[in-house]
């Protein structure tokens, strides 16, 4: 339930569906196994798990989605070998050589082949949409896997434009203030590990971690070419993360006391507990969102 990353998109208009009628339009792309030859299958699934069985769980005006993503597992050596193999014996077979366009023709084949006996791998990823806030957050640290999955609710609702939050602001060279000035705003703490990348031609990357970031050391880089990309922080002693300067937050972690305000409904109802978790997290990861777009300068719209 508690995500692990977050990225965050803007709606630039409302969502105005209930959770009733969210449940009927992504009714249609609910998660099927791949079929032998398929390499990919992607679908929703219950919102909050085994044992239930709506898509869209609702609490507070706030929506929860389950995507469930099934990919088949082909190693590139398997099939550059027996590419090789198709390749050389057509060549020893028929007198002529293999060209790049039947080359492709024939991995296409080979895959084909190969597909039905490949292993899968398994993975979900959730979504909780904030109407009221106009914010989508999915728990993922890949924007790939994350526009994933909103290019599969676009295809159930129809359209449902959002956008990464562009702030006034840029966070690399707000985040090397807080180095440069050996301070950061009062509801966040610096813990011991950033990133720093130089902005010259070299492109180099500075790793640090288990040191003070307002050591002398950190300070000197940044005074130089280089910006902070990433910086590990805490916020009001409630959540740890890795905060980029593409806004992601990365290896999240809820403060114990959070975690554990419901552990009375483990026991007794894991449903109830897992509807409290939800109603507990994500006023939290708004009200974490605002706060870091009001840091870098509130949004930039134009």
């Amino acid at each position: 339930m508690w995500f692990k990353n977050l990225r965050a998109y803007r709606m630039t208009r409302g969502l105005d569906l209930s959770a009733e009628q969210l449940e009927d339009k992504l009714a249609a792309r609910q998660f099927r196994p791949c079929t032998p030859a398929q390499p990919l299958s992607l679908g929703w699934v219950p919102a909050l798990g085994e044992g239930t069985e709506n898509l869209v769980h609702a609490a507070d005006g706030r929506f929860l989605l389950s995507l469930r993503r099934e990919e088949k597992i082909l190693p590139p050596s398997v099939v550059r070998d027996l590419l090789k193999e198709r390749i050389e014996g057509i060549e020893a077979q028929q007198g002529r050589k293999v060209y790049r366009k039947e080359k492709l023709s024939l991995k296409d084949e080979v895959i084909q082949d190969c597909l039905p006996r490949a292993f899968s791998r398994h993975a979900e990823l959730r979504l909780i949409i904030d109407p009221a806030a106009r914010w989508v957050f999915v728990d993922s640290a890949s924007a790939g896997r994350a526009e994933e999955a909103l290019n599969l609710l676009r295809e159930g609702i129809g359209s449902f434009p959002v956008i990464p939050p562009q702030t006034s602001h840029a966070p690399a060279a707000a985040m090397s203030g807080w180095i440069t000035n050996g301070s950061l705003p009062e509801d966040f703490r610096a813990r011991e590990e950033c990133e720093l990348r130089d902005m010259g031609e070299q492109a180099a990357v500075v790793r640090c971690k288990g040191v003070d970031l307002f050591s002398d050391e950190v300070r000197q880089h940044v005074q130089g070419t280089m910006q902070v990309v990433r910086i590990a922080l805490d916020w009001k002693e409630q959540l740890q993360f890795l905060l980029g300067d593409d806004l992601c937050l990365r290896r999240m972690k809820f403060a114990d006391a959070l975690v554990k305000e419901n552990d009375e409904l483990m026991d007794e109802d894991r449903l109830a507990r897992l509807d409290a978790d939800f109603a507990l997290m994500a006023p939290a990861l708004t009200a974490l969102q605002d706060r870091l777009i009001a840091l870098f300068g509130g949004e930039d719209n134009g």
